[in-house]
């Protein structure tokens, strides 16, 4: 009998081990990459490029792939500063019809990417490599193989210049565009 509940014992221990386990994962596994320092122009609401943006970028993979195959890319941009150009302002065809940057301002940006990657070639590789500044389609292709292709799914990225405005360019789901710059 003893014998018995010492089996029962450990046993128990081990299904309780492998539970906590399992639920212990916390959700889908992520692996992050970067950051690779970049940088980018801007462009406004009238098309224009409105800014140069210096930011750093970081992405992470959700390594389970979604049931139809494909991948779920979060980019952040982070520690990012801009300076704008002179012309119309991000705002000036949506948000703020006509603003103007007359002269250069300064302010700093931050914002992510929602990303669904299909695979390409080889599938997804964990020990790919990408060099800075490691624009979104470099990510994709190094990571996701050739003929990898991305589509962004939701946007928002925050800009302040302090006294001279604030600007949020987002997708519909997080509120849409709203706010401008200018000078």
């Amino acid at each position: 009998m003893r014998r018995i509940t010492s089996v029962l014992a450990l046993g128990a221990v081990c299904v309780l081990a492998m539970s906590a386990n399992a639920w212990g994962a916390g959700g889908p596994a992520r692996q992050h990459f970067g950051p690779y320092a970049s940088s980018s122009p801007d462009s406004g609401t009238c098309g224009n490029l409105w800014a140069n943006d210096t930011f750093d970028r970081d992405y992470t993979v959700d390594t389970r792939p979604n049931a139809d195959g494909t991948y779920n890319v979060t980019e952040d941009f982070k520690n990012g500063t801009f300076t704008t150009l002179a012309g119309p302002s991000p705002g000036a065809c949506e948000t703020d019809p006509g603003g103007m940057l007359n002269s250069p301002v300064s302010g700093k940006m931050e914002g992510t990417f929602t990303l669904v990657v299909t695979p390409g070639a080889g599938g997804y590789n964990p020990d790919a490599t990408c060099a800075a500044p490691c624009f979104t389609a470099d990510f994709v292709t190094a990571f996701f193989g050739p003929g990898a292709s991305d589509t962004v799914t939701s946007f928002d990225i925050h800009y302040n210049a302090g006294p001279n405005g604030d600007w949020k360019n987002a997708s519909s789901d997080k509120g849409g565009d709203r706010g401008d710059i200018t000078s």
